[in-house]
């Protein structure tokens, strides 16, 4: 088993992988060699202390993780413990990361709650693909500091501040993507507590008012509706299924979906990117739409370069790719959805768990947000706007 040598801060020792593991395949799209060279391609991008970056070198946290996912389901499994071995070591006293790094300098101090929130995706999946109870272990004070953190900042109604200033200043205002997401961290985080032994019902009662408003209250986000991602990833993150979430998808299905080339990034740019690409492509597999999915995965192939790296993305009307650069995050997101379509890890249905409980208001005192509603109420509405450079 992994030995977990808490003086020097590493995990080190032989890596278990469950019995029946292999890399995924998609007949007719990829060949299992061929999403082994997407992994090595992000391996090729690791730092020596385990960080794997932006294009520009600089490291946030959350797409720092779904490359170790990715890694992890590559079989790339020394990478992808050196991957969270970085997050230990990086980790602050108040359970965040900085949102961004450089070279190991920090160069953005503040911390974004959706950062911090997604290692316990990342552990959650790790333990499910390996079975590996040293890891998890090692890992689990990791990622109670980081829910501690991202717990405060959740409002009384149940939306979570997006991120906190370095002077300790919370922001004014919840983004729906990132709420959806943390949902999803949230679900992780719960089940690896009830493994540790150390069931936490403030956090699943945490889960369950982020799962109402996402699902119930648009007005509480900042209004992203230009960007995909507020699209779909009520869905991917849990607090839409169902036949709600069959009818949010096709709402905007044609303004952000091009015929044999992938998803816009944003509504008004003719831009398609493989990230948000395959992200559909996992909530399409995650509401059971398998035949749409593996269409649309075999679409965004056209950004594949010839080692198994992908371009972030295609400017359809000049032809040309855009940003001029191949991204980590595009490669992992790639290899992820391989893996759901092909249930190859056992890690390979966690997305589609995000919403496996029942779609219902479970808030002990629904009155605390003003509310009765039991479902969706319709679409968003704009909320104060942020300014442009915020992100989605």
């Amino acid at each position: 088993m992994p030995r977990h040598d808490i003086a020097s801060g590493s995990l080190d020792g032989p890596i278990p992988r469950a019995s029946a593991f292999s890399v995924p395949a998609v007949p007719g799209v990829l060949t299992a060699d061929e999403v082994l060279a997407t992994g090595r391609s992000l391996v090729r991008t690791q730092e020596a202390s385990g960080a794997i970056g932006w294009p520009d070198g600089h490291v946030d946290a959350w797409n720092h993780v779904e490359c170790a996912m990715a890694l992890s389901v590559c079989g790339l499994a020394e990478p992808a413990r050196r991957a969270y071995d970085w997050l230990r070591r990086s980790q602050r006293a108040d359970g965040s990361w900085p949102r961004k790094t450089l070279g190991g300098m920090v160069t953005d101090p503040a911390a974004d709650s959706n950062q911090a929130a997604y290692v316990a995706v990342g552990v959650w999946h790790e333990f499910l693909v390996t079975g590996d109870e040293a890891f998890a272990a090692a890992m689990w004070p990791t990622v109670r500091r980081a829910i501690g953190f991202v717990l405060r900042l959740q409002a009384a109604r149940g939306e979570i501040r997006w991120k906190r200033e370095a002077d300790g200043t919370p922001a004014e205002y919840a983004l729906l993507t990132g709420c959806s997401s943390v949902h999803q961290s949230l679900r992780s985080a719960v089940a690896l507590a009830e493994h540790m032994g150390e069931p936490q019902p403030d956090w699943e009662l945490a889960a369950d008012q982020l799962e109402h408003v996402v699902a119930c209250h648009p007005e509480a986000f900042a209004d992203k509706s230009e960007f995909a991602m507020d699209w779909y990833y009520p869905v991917l993150g849990g607090p839409v299924r169902g036949d709600a979430a069959t009818a949010r998808l096709a709402a905007q299905w044609h303004d952000f979906v091009v015929p044999g080339l992938g998803v816009r990034c944003v509504t008004e740019e003719p831009w398609v990117t493989g990230a948000e690409t395959c992200e559909l492509v996992l909530v399409l597999d995650a509401i059971g739409e398998r035949s749409r999915a593996v269409d649309l995965y075999a679409a965004v192939q056209h950004l594949r370069d010839h080692d198994g790296a992908y371009w972030t993305g295609w400017q359809f009307a000049n032809k040309a790719h855009y940003p001029n650069e191949r991204s980590s995050w595009t490669a992992a997101a790639v290899i992820l959805a391989a893996d759901a379509l092909a249930s190859a890890s056992d890690g390979a249905g966690l997305f589609r768990e995000a919403g496996v409980r029942a779609r219902a208001a479970r808030i002990a005192d629904p009155a605390a947000c003003g509310c009765s509603a039991s479902g969706p109420v319709g679409q968003r509405r704009p909320a104060d706007p942020p300014s442009a450079t915020d992100p989605p």
